[in-house]
């Protein structure tokens, strides 16, 4: 799962000097090496679940990121959770020589991952196996758009999200430089998943499968 930050919006919060999340205590040493500025964009992949496992595919974002830096070098990549895959992850990312544009941050939840939100431009989770995904869904609660594998649940529900075979690392680096570089494909992707996400309601669901067992019944 991803989050695109613009600068701007770190440059903001690290003027504030805000409370951050636990993770981010460092983030200006890292983003800023001996007061270097930051340029282009940097990329968040909060991991709301906890979870680093093979499930959620982060050793083909490793693979996409690498892509993705071949245009903007100088993008950052926040990677919070843990995980059996997450010293994996990091070797990965050190043989690729990319390894300095990864920020761990441990595992994030509550407002934590709320401020993460509200600090992302994109929001990425190449999963191999979702049942569902709830964490797309507040990525565009917070106005933040998404791409997603069309192995995960969630990619039956949304229609206004960018959606990728979760092994194609063609494709999701393709997808996330296209965010990147595009602002209004940014926007419109983030104003139409928002209105569609305010759509969606658990208890429309319950109703939905309380129907079904209904119509269930009457045919018996």
């Amino acid at each position: 799962m991803a989050l695109v930050l613009s600068k701007s919006e770190i440059q903001r919060l690290l003027k504030k000097k805000p409370p951050l999340v636990e993770g981010y205590i460092k983030l200006e040493e890292q983003l800023q090496p001996n007061g270097v500025d930051l340029t282009l964009r940097e990329v968040a992949l909060p991991q709301s679940s906890g979870r680093i496992t093979i499930q959620k595919g982060p050793d083909y974002f490793v693979e996409a990121a690498n892509k993705v830096l071949k245009y903007f070098p100088k993008t950052k990549f926040v990677v919070a959770g843990s995980g059996d895959m997450f010293e994996r992850m990091i070797n990965r990312a050190d043989e690729l020589s990319i390894l300095k544009n990864f920020i761990f941050t441990g595992f994030l939840k509550g407002a934590d991952v709320h401020k993460a939100f509200q600090m992302a431009d994109l929001y990425v989770m190449p999963s191999v196996s979702e049942p569902f995904g709830i964490a797309p869904l507040e990525a565009l609660n917070h106005d933040v758009p998404v791409i997603i594998s069309k192995q995960s649940g969630v990619s039956e529900v949304l229609t206004h999200a960018l959606k990728v075979d979760f092994w194609d690392i063609n494709e999701i680096a393709n997808k996330i430089i296209a965010v990147l570089k595009y602002p209004p494909l940014q926007e419109t992707l983030a104003n139409h998943g928002n209105f569609e996400v305010r759509k969606l309601r658990w208890k429309d669901a319950a109703a939905k499968c309380i129907n079904i067992y209904q119509e269930t019944l009457v045919a018996v």
